[in-house]
Parts: structure tokens; sequence; C-alpha cells
């Protein structure tokens, strides 16, 4: 094939193995877009290929991937609206027949498992290091640990309790990601061997869980509420967008089934993360004094999470 068709808001290139999606950048194109820039689908993580009438004098080209091909997706579980999805290519009306080209030379390469769900990623994930800033805190990712540092303008008093969090890859059996255009949107991270995550998602009308199973030992259930739960980050208007939070959990999705695939090393939990600044002690220690001073901590706990902090100089 070796073609190019361009579209509204993207090109896509036809390789002899895959499809190179190109994004445009400018002010009409989705920010999800925009912040994916581009991405190769192998031929072999597509389910179907569709061409459908759009709006206002357009067809849109679909091409379906596979479940389980691609990381974006899978965070997404379902999530994203029809605009947003980077697997449409909208075109004018008028190039309709030359979609159909396509979209049946598109259909001839699939393979004869392409109904089949994937059983790994075949799609690249966003690479890190990556961040983005929730309405309750920062969240980053390395490529081997995800960081939340706490905001005193939106953590929860639990999440002050608790402390920044550190967690690697390794200890994670998931994600789940809560679109911030939904009531409540959220991402939770899923340490191994925790209380059905999924499960509480559900009770609280949110999507279905992205991650594996848990272990045969399970922890003690999590709290319900995400903004209770130093393992995730809330969002809010304007913090956690989709073009930032997605990504974001696509990465860490993508890093933790690469990871289970792979025997774990034993690693020290939170040893690696090195001394913190000074500067940043003194700060988290005359937080904690004013939540003390308020009677949202106690004697006890002030005193131990000083220590705890004094020990990182």
């Amino acid at each position: 094939m070796g073609d190019v068709l361009a579209g509204i808001h993207a090109t896509w290139e036809f390789d002899t193995d895959s499809v190179l999606i190109r994004f445009e950048r400018g002010i009409r194109t989705p920010k999800l877009f925009q912040s994916l820039r581009e991405r190769r689908i192998p031929h072999a993580a597509l389910s179907s290929v569709t061409l459908t009438p759009g709006k206002r004098g357009t067809v849109v080209l679909h091409a379906v991937p596979r479940p389980g091909a691609d990381p974006l997706l899978e965070a997404a579980a379902g999530q994203l609206k029809d605009g947003c999805d980077p697997y449409r290519l909208v075109l004018p009306a008028e190039r309709e027949t030359l979609a159909e080209y396509y979209a049946d030379e598109l259909r001839a390469l699939l393979g004869a498992d392409a109904g089949e769900p994937a059983e790994r990623f075949m799609v690249a994930a966003p690479e890190a290091p990556i961040q983005f800033k929730a309405y309750d805190g920062r969240a980053s990712f390395d490529g081997d640990r995800i960081s939340f540092r706490w905001f005193w303008t939106g953590a929860s008093t639990a999440k002050w309790k608790a402390g920044d969090q550190t967690f690697p890859v390794t200890e994670l059996s998931g994600v789940e990601w809560r679109s911030p255009e939904a009531f409540d949107g959220y991402l939770r991270l899923v340490p191994r061997g925790a209380g059905s995550a999924g499960s509480l998602a559900a009770a609280e009308g949110g999507a279905p869980r992205t991650d594996a199973p848990p272990g045969p030992q399970a922890m003690p259930p999590r709290p319900t509420q995400a903004d209770q739960d130093p393992a995730a980050v809330i969002f809010g208007l304007g913090y956690g967008p989709v073009h930032e939070s997605l990504p974001f959990a696509a990465a860490v999705l993508e890093s933790v089934r690469r990871n289970q695939s792979a025997p774990v090393a034993a690693t020290a939990v939170l040893a690696g993360v090195g001394r913190r600044d000074p500067a940043d002690i003194a700060e988290r220690i005359r937080h904690l004094g004013e939540l003390h001073r308020a009677g949202l901590v106690t004697d006890d706990e002030f005193s131990a999470k000083k220590a705890q902090l004094l020990a990182e100089l």
C-alpha cells in the first residue's frame, strides 16, 4: 500500500504491516490527539474496519482494535467520546469512494485471529516520564515508579496523614481511570493482592476495572471513596483532563502488564527514592503542624509523622 489518506484532524499512512496515524495540531483538533501526536497500529492489532456516514457531509473510517491490543483503550474502558476516538478518521463525503478502497485493503490484511482478544499489548503506550496535575495532588511516572504528591488545598485529611506516596510498578496489578468528564473522576492504582477495586468502582457507578484479578492472599478492602484512598488522585474542573490523565494511565498500565509477564525481582519498596529536599521536608512539617493545631491529627500521629519526615533528610 504505502499511500496516505488525509482526513480532518489526522492523516493515515498505510504501510505493509501497519497504519501510522499522525494527528494534526490546531485549536480545533481534540487535545487528546495533540497529546498523542502519532501512533503506529499494526494490522495484527485490528479486529475490523468500518466506513459509516458522519455528521455534516462527512464519512468516518473506523479501524476497530482488538480487545486488549491497545493500553490506551484498555485504560479508557469505553469512556472515550466518539470525537476523541483515535481510531476514527473523519473525511469529507466526496472522499467516500477512496475511503472505501482503503477500508477494503485493510480488511484483506486482517489476520485469522482478528476477532479474538489480544494476548498482549500490540500498540505502544505513551512514553514516560509523564505527569499531570490532579485536584488533590500531582501525579508523576518515571517508567518505574508512580508518585503522588498531595496539595494542601485539595487533599483530604486521610491523604495528608498517609503522606506523599510512591508505588513501584512491580507492586501493582492494574489501574482504574474514571473520566474527568464524568462525575467524581479519578485515577486509582491497584496494588497487588488488593481487595476488589473493580467492585468499588461499580458501587460508585464507575468504569469497569482494567486490572488483573487480585492475588490469592487479598489485602483488606481499600477506602470506597477515591478522595480517601492514598493510592488514588481525584479530578476536577481543569484538573486531570482526558488528554493528560488518560495517556498517564495507559503508560502505567502498559508498564504494569509488562512487569507481570516478566519475573519480579526483589525490590526495596521505597528505598530507592533517595533523600528529600530539606526545604520540602520543612514545608511538609509546617503543614502537618497546621493539621495538628486544627485537631485533625492526634499528638501521637503528629510525633510519628514528624519523625518519619525528619528521617528522610
